[in-house]
């Protein structure tokens, strides 16, 4: 009787020797290895100890105090009246003579920071906001030895500061600036200072973000950290482990003032150029460009015919700038400049102020939906001018105007009245916005005593020419339509959303 042919075989497999078995123990081995490899990597990277660095750093790390005087800010209370010639009269009166000295007008405050030392000439890195306003700078060192600290310069834009000490022939340890671009979210790092006057404190954490925007300043580009960092760090160095400072530790977030591991440094990419300048020059030399730029959002984006919200918008252009020369038009958006993508508007100004100064680069933009190179000789940004108060309004009577179907605005042609009632400058031109309800301006936050001065790229400069170009853009199928706004603060684009306009009075 024979067997049949598939059991035949099915006999001979389970007979013969299992060639998989060998392999499948190779593949274990293999990954067992390769997990003791990455373990041991992992164990390289983590020290076991931050002792000998801190060891190292600790004497380059000051702490900083300072003193000022201010105004006594309790209110001495006045004298109660008497009768005449009452026994109390004179007593009460010498009281509050003496309460009301001069000595006792101001009083001495005094407040606590950090720093590190970078050259061993006696120039200390510190944050602006620790020395602001000191009538007296003292540096004390890890020594416990002290001195008197005079400001060589201060960058309010970047909150830093430089400071010098006469140490004499004291040795000093200086530490140095490392490259906080190649950081990477993740990496060790050490800070040092003098967290509430507790000065050689050293904690550690890692590199817990990049390119943070806190509001803080136009050049917001923080490194975050869960280093525990509280208030009198302020100032004080951020180390990686090859004992380079990639930043200096300026602000926290914290609901109660204390560390809850939100900590912001602002990075060395960013504050050695202006340290540099500081100890040269004994100020700031930044690149300019005299433009006012805004962000482009998505709607913005595509009423340019921009695929992407990329880039940033000129919205005004100075007078004799270097844009004004290199032929610079509101209404562009620019994408690079010198070769670096602007990916967002805030990338921009940071660009530009690290461009050297009287450097012709070129600059593209996006202009009549294409995009066009210009070359732009870059200035020196000035201090910005102090902006004048304006006047209190005055009433003034309800000066009509026209309301635009779909849009929630109401305009009115400028007249001298509307002028005086909105602070407007002679020369502006437009159509002034006189009321705005529910819809889509007030979506994107136009306001009354807003000027309309174009549309579409076009001018506008009755009612009747907003609303021809606002219903030529709905027959054209279009979603939104770009304003150019004057505003009390600064020019803007919005793109106002082309809502159906409702029929009024029942028709169509």
């Amino acid at each position: 009787m024979h067997c049949p042919r598939n059991v035949k075989n099915r006999t001979r497999a389970a007979t013969a020797p299992d060639l998989r078995i060998p392999a499948l123990i190779l593949a274990v081995l293999t990954a067992i290895a390769l997990l003791l490899q990455t373990a041991a990597a992992h164990a390289r990277e983590m020290p076991n100890s931050f002792s000998d660095l801190a060891e190292k750093l600790l004497p380059a790390v000051v702490n900083i105090s300072t003193t000022q005087s201010v105004k006594n800010p309790e209110r001495v209370p006045e004298m109660p009246q008497f009768p005449p010639g009452s026994p109390f009269e004179d007593f009460f009166k010498e009281f509050f003579e003496r309460q009301q000295r001069p000595d006792q007008a101001q009083r001495r405050q005094t407040s606590l920071g950090s720093g590190f030392i970078v050259d061993v000439g006696g120039f200390v890195v510190t944050n602006n906001h620790v020395i602001a306003d000191a009538d007296e700078i003292t540096v004390t060192l890890h020594d416990d030895s002290v001195y008197k600290a005079n400001v060589v310069g201060r960058d309010t834009k970047t909150d830093l500061a430089l400071l010098k000490i006469d140490a004499g022939k004291k040795p000093l340890v200086a530490v140095g600036f490392g490259n906080s671009d190649v950081s990477r979210v993740g990496d060790w790092v050490l800070a040092i200072g003098n967290p509430f006057g507790l000065g050689g404190t050293v904690t550690a954490g890692i590199v817990s973000a990049r390119a943070r925007d806190i509001n803080a300043g136009p050049y917001d580009d923080f490194l975050q950290t869960d280093a525990s960092i509280n208030r009198g760090n302020s100032g004080g160095p951020m180390f990686n482990m090859n004992g380079d400072v990639i930043g200096i530790n300026t602000a926290i977030f914290s609901p109660s003032g204390g560390s809850i591991g939100i900590g912001f440094a602002i990075p060395s990419s960013l504050a050695k150029p202006v340290i540099d300048d500081l100890k040269k020059y004994g100020k700031t030399r930044r690149g300019w460009l005299g433009v006012r730029i805004q962000s482009l959002d998505q709607e913005l984006a595509e009423s340019m015919g921009l695929a992407e919200s990329r880039g940033a918008l000129v919205a005004s252009i100075n007078d004799g700038s270097p844009a004004a020369k290199a032929g610079v038009k509101p209404g562009d958006v620019i994408l690079k400049f010198d070769g670096k993508d602007v990916t967002e508007m805030r990338k921009l100004p940071r660009i530009v102020a690290e461009t050297p100064i009287n450097k012709t680069v070129p600059m593209e933009v996006w202009r009549d939906g294409k995009r066009q190179t210009l070359n732009v000789n870059v200035g020196e940004m000035e201090d910005e001018p102090v902006e004048q108060a304006k006047a209190p309004e005055k009433p003034q009577p309800n000066l009509g105007g026209q309301p635009v179907p779909g849009t929630g605005l109401t305009v009115a042609p400028m007249t001298p009245q509307l002028r005086e009632k909105f602070g407007l400058d002679e020369d502006t031109k437009g159509v002034v916005v006189v009321d705005v309800k529910d819809g889509p301006a007030a979506e994107k936050g136009m306001k009354p005593g807003d000027v309309i001065t174009e549309a579409g790229h076009k001018p506008v400069r009755a009612t009747a020419d907003l609303v021809k170009l606002i219903d030529q853009a709905r027959g054209a199928g279009q979603k939104f339509l770009l304003l150019r706004v004057e505003t009390a603060q600064a020019p803007r684009y919005v793109a106002l959303t082309l809502a159906e306009a409702k029929p009024q009075n029942g028709k169509k």
